[in-house]
């Protein structure tokens, strides 16, 4: 009984694609390489085919003038091969081993061999194809494809640093590109100044605002579920945009439409110091306004933005801070984090439901009205919005269950926080942040903590201005159990109950309990980063 055996080409996965440019580069191989390389371009040119009886088989060839040719140009090269491995791994080409087997020319076109012949013409030809296979990955996968893989993958091997061309970005102080991706009222303005603070990251305070106003209108529903994916796409965009410090891309969505780079639409300049102090501000920072609540202070001072000089500011320090609260969940951010441009870090922020809830009735009063006559009441309203925190609930939940998987787009580049702790614990929590970031945590951010979560009275303005950041963080952590009622916090345990439990949040049961605040309902957690 006849056996066949057939040898076809090697194809490539996708795990290295190539570019064109890659493509033009010289790949210098081996003789061995080179070898692999001629035998694998034959091999799949001219597939081969061996065939015989248990002690011989017969390698088949295609008749014809070039064909035939260049298919005995290949089986000679496998015929007078063998494989050996090689000290370093490598594999190495002894030649006459089959010869000395003896192979046989048949009539028809036919040889026939032993089988230890072709014991020994499948290991040089598995040989030469995993030989062709590294060198070709090797060579397209060096170290400087790009500006992060010559500053972390290679930084600390000489070989490869003499390698990188002098244009690259300095290998010393790679940039952080951090993300605080929150939902609305969760803690995310007080958290961004703790990113804000530090002299050495540009800051941008909600940019995706400026999309969704030119995607969408706030009162039509219908729209935003057609537009969810074209909206999503264009917040990708803009950050990435923003991460290397194209803020020209977004006069593409500020309106009224900027003029020669300047613009007076730009929302909550006020939050960044870097919108508000030199290059783009001549009259240089406020530091007393900067840290108070105040929308209006940096355009009086500053006049109107220009995004040049706003682009300048950004590409003078060494990370980009963009906070937003528009995007639903982390799944959403794949592809940033998979951009070989990009070195991003997601601090994920987290709040109980019920406080989050609490903060939008207060914030936004025509649009949770119905809640509030719940809340004064004790009674439904037919027509209460009940997906306005189920939804809330769900994005939060599927975000953390993603990133608590630990997925590999995620290692290393995924923090959860939950605004509790770091309300409870500032200094702590912020120095846990600042190390996931991989930055030191400047005196400067030390002080606003200092300053701003241990005020004993409320600020005048903080039941009026909604992105109020100083408080008594301690205090304002659970001060939503005093101004909601038990009911409503029932209702949302039941909607959101697999969300608290997750999260580490604990349900009440009486009225009684919920006012007791003497009982943490935080359940003491610990959410390590992911990392590699």
């Amino acid at each position: 009984m006849k056996r066949t055996l057939r040898h076809q080409s090697v194809t490539h996965g996708k795990d290295h694609p190539v570019s064109d440019s890659q493509l033009q580069k010289p790949v210098w191989l081996s003789g061995g390489a080179r070898l692999a390389f001629r035998s694998l371009r034959l091999a799949a040119l001219h597939p081969w085919r061996i065939s015989g009886s248990e002690s011989t088989l017969a390698l088949d060839r295609p008749v014809g003038n070039a064909h035939t040719q260049h298919t005995h140009t290949h089986t000679h090269i496998l015929t007078n091969a063998a494989c050996r491995t090689g000290p370093a791994g490598g594999t190495r080409i002894r030649s006459e081993a089959l010869m000395r087997e003896g192979c046989r020319a048949r009539g028809g076109g036919r040889m026939e061999c032993s089988w230890k012949t072709v014991l020994l013409l499948v290991c040089a030809s598995l040989g030469v194809q995993y030989t062709a296979i590294r060198t070709l990955r090797d060579s397209m996968s060096g170290p400087c494809q790009g500006v992060y893989r010559c500053q972390s993958r290679y930084h600390r091997d000489s070989k490869w640093r003499a390698l990188c061309d002098d244009s690259w970005v300095p290998i010393e102080s790679p940039r952080k590109h951090i993300l605080l991706f929150a939902t609305t009222r969760s803690g995310s303005s007080f958290t961004g100044q703790l990113l804000n603070q530090h002299p050495g990251i540009f800051y941008v305070f909600e940019p995706l605002y400026h999309v969704q106003q030119a995607f969408t209108n706030s009162s039509s529903r219908l729209r935003r579920t057609l537009d969810r994916r074209a909206l999503l796409g264009a917040y990708r965009d803009l950050l990435l945009n923003l991460y290397t410090c194209d803020l020209h891309f977004m006069e593409n969505y500020i309106r009224p439409e900027p003029q020669d780079h300047i613009t007076s639409s730009f929302f909550r300049r006020s939050s960044s110091h870097a919108l508000c102090s030199s290059p783009v501000c001549s009259e240089g920072e406020n530091p007393a306004a900067s840290d108070s609540p105040d929308e209006t202070w940096c355009p009086k001072k500053c006049g109107a933005l220009n995004l040049t000089l706003a682009s300048m500011s950004c590409l003078s320090k060494g990370h980009v801070a963009i906070k937003t609260v528009r995007i639903p969940e982390v799944g959403d951010l794949r592809t940033l984090t998979e951009d070989p441009r990009l070195d991003l870090k997601i601090i994920h922020l987290v709040r109980d439901p019920r406080a989050i809830l609490a903060s939008r009735m207060m914030a936004f009063s025509d649009q949770f009205r119905a809640w509030k006559i719940w809340n004064a009441t004790g009674r439904q309203p037919r027509y209460v919005d009940l997906s306005q925190i189920t939804s809330t609930c769900k994005d939060m939940a599927a975000s953390a269950e993603t990133g608590l998987q630990r997925p590999a787009w995620l290692r290393g580049r995924y923090l959860l926080v939950r605004y509790e702790d770091l309300a409870f614990n500032p200094k702590d929590k912020a120095t846990e942040v600042y190390r996931f970031m991989g930055l030191e945590m400047e005196d400067r951010v030390r002080t606003w903590i200092a300053k701003n979560t241990n005020s004993n009275a409320s600020s005048p303005s903080e039941w009026n201005y909604r992105y109020s950041t100083t408080r008594d963080s301690r205090a304002t952590a659970e001060s939503w159990r005093l101004r909601l009622g038990f009911d409503i916090v029932r209702t949302i345990q039941n909607l959101c109950n697999d969300t608290l439990a997750l999260l580490g949040y604990k349900q009440v049961h009486s009225a009684a309990e919920l006012r007791n605040l003497s009982h943490s309902l935080v359940e003491h957690r610990t959410f390590q980063p992911v990392t590699w």
